[in-house]
């Protein structure tokens, strides 16, 4: 018997080629020396020794196998566990293929089937205030849209596809396997049509067969009040089309919020920190600050320490999906403390210490310090 050829060198593929790259090429091979194309005395062998090679390759498995123990090491690939496995399982285990007639288990399946499109997302950013009242958004999605040429069929307008001498037009083969339970009917899709049945000689010149092409299309989002950094949005059926009349995947929009200049946030709450000068810390005061709707004023009561935290209630953040409620602003009051006073600022705050005297006070430890002590925290 001769030995048989290198699979890699049927195809035509390097031993680093990707599944996409075996994968067309078996396709580009298989138009050629198909028997109903090809009229040669030698077609009908080449096209077999090029589905057996595309049948190994195409497998991760199998290709593993072939890649260290040569044509040899695909046939034997190692025994499974039989005891958690549905019998189906255990034959596709053993010899890489699946879909068994007659051998119970679920049904796999089909090629054929309706299968939902792929996701596709995209980032945006936007500003503090956008993220906290809500804002709509032109956004550009790029994916795959039904050829405008051959309206999706993937043939060139004018021709028809052929029916698929193989399979006959059903998109499925039939083969008996010998295994160590006797006979085995194992049903997959159809090697030369890839399981549509049929067979397009003239692909359409503008998708080239795929029935697809890339377009670019506008959508206006809307994204809600009181998103934050890293939430997604997502549109419903604006992915990638279903495959054989399957719904389409989604789109999600991952949002990346811009810092503010003054806020920060803290889940619902806005945060902004204030400094005022010692005078107004003891005299007290009213200032106006910013808020996420305009200016608003706020009393400084005398007295006043560092670190002192003024709730403005409703002022903050809109809680996501929750008509109506929102979080609070937290005012932080910080007390500068001069670094450079004219003489008359000198002269009134000497005239002040003298006043309030020189003794320190040191701070008592607090009764919750000492219960830490006692409860070993």
């Amino acid at each position: 018997m001769a030995a048989k050829r290198d699979y890699y060198e049927v195809l035509g593929v390097p031993r680093t080629a990707s599944q996409d790259d075996i994968k067309n090429a078996f396709r580009s091979l298989a138009r050629q020396y198909h028997p109903d194309v090809n009229k040669a005395p030698d077609a009908e062998e080449k096209f077999k020794e090029i589905n057996e090679a595309y049948g190994v390759l195409s497998d991760a498995d199998k290709r593993a196998a072939y890649d260290r123990f040569g044509p040899e090491g695909v046939n034997y690939q190692g025994m499974p566990d039989f005891s958690s496995m549905d019998l189906s399982d255990i034959l596709e285990g053993l010899f890489g293929f699946g879909g068994f007639s007659g051998m119970g288990g679920s049904p796999r399946r089909s090629r054929n089937a309706p299968r939902r499109g792929a996701d596709l997302s995209a980032r945006i950013r936007l500003t503090f205030e956008e993220a906290v009242f809500g804002v709509e958004k032109e956004v550009e999605i790029t994916r795959d849209e039904k050829c405008g040429t051959c309206g999706g069929t993937g043939v060139e307008p004018g021709k028809k596809p052929i029916t698929c001498s193989t399979c006959k037009g059903q998109g499925e083969v039939r083969q008996v396997h010998q295994t160590f339970l006797g006979s085995m009917v194992q049903v997959g899709p159809c090697p030369v049509c890839g399981g549509r049945g049929e067979i397009i000689e003239d692909p359409c010149r503008t998708c080239r067969g795929t029935g697809l092409e890339r377009r670019t299309v506008k959508r206006k989002i809307n994204i809600p009040a009181g998103v934050d950094n890293g939430n997604q949005v997502r549109v419903i059926g604006e992915g990638q089309p279903g495959i054989n009349g399957g719904p389409n995947g989604n789109f999600y929009l991952e949002l990346e919020v811009q810092p503010h200049r003054f806020f920060r946030r803290k889940g619902t709450d806005v945060l902004l920190d204030l400094d005022i000068n010692i005078a107004q810390a003891a005299l007290g005061d009213e200032i106006t600050i910013p808020t996420l709707e305009g200016s608003e004023k706020l009393r400084i009561p005398p007295g006043t320490q560092p670190g002192k935290v003024f709730k403005l209630k409703e002022k903050g953040v809109p809680i996501l999906n929750r008509q109506g409620s929102r979080g609070d602003q937290l005012v932080t009051v910080n007390v500068q403390i001069p670094t450079q006073l004219t003489a008359e600022q000198k002269k009134l705050l000497e005239s002040l210490g003298k006043t309030m005297g020189t003794d320190i006070k040191i701070q008592e430890r607090s009764f919750l310090d000492k219960l830490k002590d006692v409860l070993g925290g």
